[in-house]
């Protein structure tokens, strides 16, 4: 007679909307926390790559670009691979771009004004973006690491997209979780993203626990000790 062989239990599942809806609600330094304590250390983007405003967030899927420095005498080819990767980017998504430049600007307030259009919950720019003040006017989160009004298009191409890219020290592959807020960006890998979300809803759900404690006059190491976090 046959036995039946023992299930691991089936993972929950979310639908992506909803996941970036409550990923949006986490600030990014509860999300490093979670990360540490699972060995994951280098998941944020270098601290230069900054908001446009200090209230600018956002949470969605990465869709990695990667580009390279170019100078293009004919500029029909860049334009149309850039508006072919515009293209391509998922609703829901991050749109990360690896220029691997520090002279152009590789975004825009036309490029801003199409994505928002087609439901891109933001963009970081390990580079630069130009006519800020139109993208912030939209209200379209963007984080970068400089401004200049310098076009890309005689400057730099992009080269490939939806493939792994690499910011600092963080590896970014299509499908991880993109966070950012104004203390900076952080990556949650596709195979933890579940996880590490509930790890943090209830770790934001502890540290309410514990600030309305110290409002109270509760010393800070008694906090600790009774809350396991400060």
């Amino acid at each position: 007679m046959a036995t039946a062989r023992s299930r691991r239990p089936t993972p929950p599942r979310i639908a992506v909307p909803d996941l970036c809806a409550r990923y949006s609600r986490i600030y990014t330094a509860a999300i490093t926390d979670v990360l540490d304590k699972r060995g994951y250390y280098n998941q944020t983007f270098p601290h230069d790559i900054v908001p446009l405003t200090p209230d600018t967030r956002l949470a969605g899927i990465a869709f990695p670009v990667s580009g390279k420095q170019s100078r293009n005498l004919e500029t029909e080819g860049p334009i149309r691979a850039f508006l072919k990767m515009l293209g391509a980017v998922p609703r829901e998504s991050v749109l990360v771009i690896q220029a691997n430049d520090d002279v152009a600007a590789h975004f825009g307030e036309l490029s801003a004004v199409a994505m928002k259009a087609r439901g891109v919950r933001g963009v970081v720019v390990d580079g630069a973006t130009r006519d800020a003040a139109y993208i912030m006017r939209e209200r379209f989160p963007l984080f970068c690491r400089y401004r200049t009004p310098q076009d890309s298009l005689p400057r730099w191409r992009a080269v490939h997209w939806g493939r792994p890219v690499t910011i600092g020290d963080a590896r970014v592959s299509p499908g991880d979780v993109i966070v950012g807020d104004f203390d900076g960006v952080a990556v949650v890998p596709k195979k933890l993203a579940l996880e590490v979300l509930l790890a943090c809803e209830a770790l934001l759900d502890t540290e309410n626990q514990v600030r309305d404690a110290v409002r109270k006059g509760m010393a800070p190491l008694k906090a600790y000790e009774k809350f396991g976090v400060f």
